[in-house]
């Protein structure tokens, strides 16, 4: 599984640039609300990444097989926890995944594997920290309440929950959960990797659905030319 390692690489050269912190993995779970957990605006202490303020609001996930991108369980916090945030800021949220080699399969298997993954966010709902998707917007943002802020709530409480998520995937060995808040970080930058690695899912899923044989007509060529394992899969499609 190595589609993914060079936008991985280009996300911890990004990253090196900062301080990030190591947060404590939770064994006791913040309670998770499920699909109950709504925070009004009446009821909220702030959100990251807001709507109506345009910050930026990114949220990804790749997946590899190389031991030395992800060695343990990890949640990283760039910035702010949540205790002491007193305004709105950025966010980003991203996972990165280390799966056996092989394991995730190849073909519809391999992209349904990797989008449930993917679709963790939309299962992890803790407790007065509601994520609020926009897949047209590519934005993912949150908004905190009061009471949970009271509750003393954290990226650690949050970030454990994820990965208490993620494990339920028994391909999944490691993760490492991260979180962005910082005001001078290039988001930008950040954004474009996103996109890259939405690009390698999506062309995937081209590769597996697709009958069409000419590389030279395919709208999709730039990705499968750069990305490491992305022609030997069409290969296999092809040949299948």
């Amino acid at each position: 599984m190595k589609l993914y390692d060079d936008v991985i690489l280009d996300l911890e050269k990004l990253l090196k640039n900062f301080q990030g912190q190591e947060l404590e993995i939770k064994k006791t779970l913040w309670p998770d609300s499920g699909k109950k957990n709504m925070v009004l605006r009446t009821d909220m202490a702030f959100e990251l990444g807001g709507n109506e303020s345009q910050l930026p609001a990114l949220g990804g996930t790749a997946v590899t097989s190389n031991p030395d991108f992800i060695k343990k369980d990890e949640i990283i916090l760039y910035g702010v926890d949540l205790q002491n945030i007193d305004e709105e800021l950025p966010y980003a949220r991203l996972a990165l995944c280390r799966v056996e080699e092989d394991s995730m399969g190849e073909g519809e298997k391999l992209y349904k594997a990797i989008k449930n993954l993917e679709y963790v966010r939309y299962h992890v709902n803790p407790e007065g920290f509601m994520t609020r998707v926009s897949s047209l917007q590519n934005r993912e943002s949150v908004r905190v309440s009061k009471e949970a802020i009271k509750k003393h709530i954290s990226f650690s409480d949050v970030g454990s929950l994820m990965l208490n998520s993620l494990h339920k995937d028994p391909k999944v060995l490691n993760a490492r959960v991260i979180f962005i808040n910082l005001k001078d970080f290039p988001y930008e930058k950040l954004s474009s990797l996103i996109k890259r690695s939405d690009s390698i899912t999506k062309t995937i899923d081209h590769i597996m659905s697709s009958s069409l044989m000419d590389c030279n007509t395919c709208s999709l060529q730039k990705i499968c030319d750069e990305v490491e394992g992305m022609k030997e899969l069409h290969f296999k499609k092809n040949h299948s």
